[in-house]
């Protein structure tokens, strides 16, 4: 017998017929040098129009030709999000040229290809499911940063976006081939290497395997097949539960490495031919080696969050390279490379940006996936392993991220600073070593007596803090450091729990 009673409806979110055309944009979304918000609970398809609007009119403010680049990572919803911007940059009289699906520095390559003056990637880049946002640029290679965030901040919340005609959407094809022609030309390597690829089922599982075997190496897939609900797990290549899984995959097969990519693939981890994580500023420090062999006397730029051995280690001294370390953040460190006239820069997040006359300057995780196997390409009988020993022997903590709400963040590292710089004052010390210096470039990197050091800022892109530890004595003495420092943000009660922790 069937039952007939009527079936209860689920509950839903309902919207008056004038919230569906009202934008809603939450202001803690414009960030140092990109704009994320969480979707749609702090923008909707409206605020999102409103968005390119704003975008738009910053372009003809700046004397831009009108023509932007746009694109999309692999997410349910950022097509949605990617034809809302779009619509308002065709409002403000931008021709809007749509190369569709993409991983971000295949967005960037398109400036450059296409002669572009303007980019607009929708990602949210590393963030877990229900984000989304936007990396935009005018100058390339780079991309926003504070000033022109402000400015683009208060042109769309004060409504100050301006209406002009002219606008239109061209669709480019082809642009996928492009980018991993560019990628490839040329390249060959002259001895099988056995790659384990992970993408997470983010957007560079369309692109990170094929790059790879252009170049002759031995894929095997983790996890490449695109699923926008990630099954296995969120695409992070600084997260543990990523690199443990690249390692257990490297043991599976017997690669001689592992390189895996974030959601929308600007950014590389390795996990060597022994199943260990390598940090990729480590690995940044190994590029720089082999990329100033080539060039002597090279230039290099590394993030806070580094490893001290950019300015420690001997052989990059005998090599004349010298290391300068700066703020965090992919603009911060496109425009600081740009200004010195650096080779390379490197972040522990896993983002390289390397310029010419090697790459173009910005970020991509899959030009720096190349380099490293020609790095191995070039010494037959040396592993991945055997290079991870080259280097002097240091212990971190990985990057650790306790929650911190957005509104309050800064100041919570501002009262840190502080702190540590009057414990530094009275000769205090962290792990039982004396507090040397604090630099303040980017939060507070504590620098302690024997080239230790210990690091608090705040996150530009989530509500969250930023720790990372490194001695180069001891693991115990790495965990004493960490332990001093944990009890110092302790005392601050806008800190929450740790996403990871050692």
């Amino acid at each position: 017998m069937t039952d007939s009673s009527p079936r209860p409806r689920p509950e839903v979110a309902r919207n008056t017929w004038d919230e569906l055309r009202e934008p809603m944009i939450d202001p803690a979304g414009f960030r140092e040098y990109d704009v994320r918000w969480r979707y749609p609970d702090q923008i909707n398809l409206p605020g999102l129009q409103l968005l390119g609007l704003g975008i738009g009119t910053q372009m003809h403010e700046a004397g831009l030709a009108p023509r932007i680049v746009v694109a999309n990572d692999y997410r349910s919803y950022s097509l949605a999000v990617k034809q809302a911007l779009s619509i308002g940059l065709m409002q403000a009289g931008v021709e809007v040229l749509d190369i569709g699906p993409a991983v971000t520095p295949m967005a960037y390559f398109a400036q450059f290809h296409l002669d572009a003056p303007a980019v607009a990637m929708v990602t949210a880049s590393h963030n877990p499911n229900g984000w989304t946002g936007v990396k935009m640029g005018f100058d390339r290679p780079l991309t926003h940063g504070p000033e022109e965030m402000a400015r683009l901040r208060r042109i769309v919340l004060e409504g100050q976006g301006v209406e002009r005609p002219g606008g239109r959407l061209t669709r480019v094809d082809g642009l996928r081939e492009a980018y991993l022609d560019d990628l490839t030309a040329g390249l060959r390597l002259t001895r099988p290497l056995k790659v384990v690829c992970a993408c997470g089922n983010g957007t560079a599982s369309a692109f990170a395997p094929e790059a790879l075997r252009r170049i002759g190496a031995q894929v095997i897939e983790r996890h490449c097949t695109l699923d926008y609900d990630f099954p296995n797990y969120n695409p992070n290549p600084e997260a543990l539960e990523m690199l443990r899984d690249m390692a257990a995959a490297v043991r599976e097969s017997g690669a001689d490495l592992a390189l895996g990519f974030d959601g929308d693939g600007d950014r590389c981890g390795v996990v060597d031919d022994e199943g260990e994580e390598i940090f990729a500023d480590k690995v940044g420090v190994l590029l720089a080696r082999e990329f100033a062999r080539a060039h002597p006397g090279a230039v290099f730029v590394a993030d806070v969050k580094s490893t001290g051995l950019f300015v420690s280690d001997p052989e990059l001294r005998e090599l004349g390279a010298r290391a300068e370390y700066w703020k965090t953040g992919h603009s911060h460190m496109k425009r600081r490379v740009r200004e010195l006239g650096a080779l390379a820069g490197f972040e522990k997040s896993g983002h390289y940006f390397i310029a010419d006359p090697i790459g173009r300057g910005y970020d991509c995780g899959l030009r720096a996936a190349i380099e490293i196997c020609r790095m191995l390409d070039r010494r037959p009988d040396a592993s991945m392993s055997d290079l991870r020993r080259s280097l002097p022997r240091t212990w971190s903590t990985p990057t650790m991220s306790p929650f911190c709400p957005d509104e309050v963040k800064y100041d919570v590292v501002a009262r840190v600073r502080a702190r540590l710089e009057a414990l530094a004052a009275s000769g205090g010390a962290l792990g039982g070593r004396r507090i040397a210096d604090i630099v303040s470039v980017n939060g507070a990197r504590a620098m302690l007596e024997n080239g230790a050091w210990a690091l608090v800022r705040a996150s530009s892109n989530t509500p969250n803090l930023v720790v990372v530890c490194e001695s180069p004595d001891s693991e115990d003495e790495m965990r004493a450091i960490f332990a001093d420092l944990d009890a110092i943000l302790a005392e601050q009660p806008e800190i929450g729990d740790y996403d990871q922790k050692i």
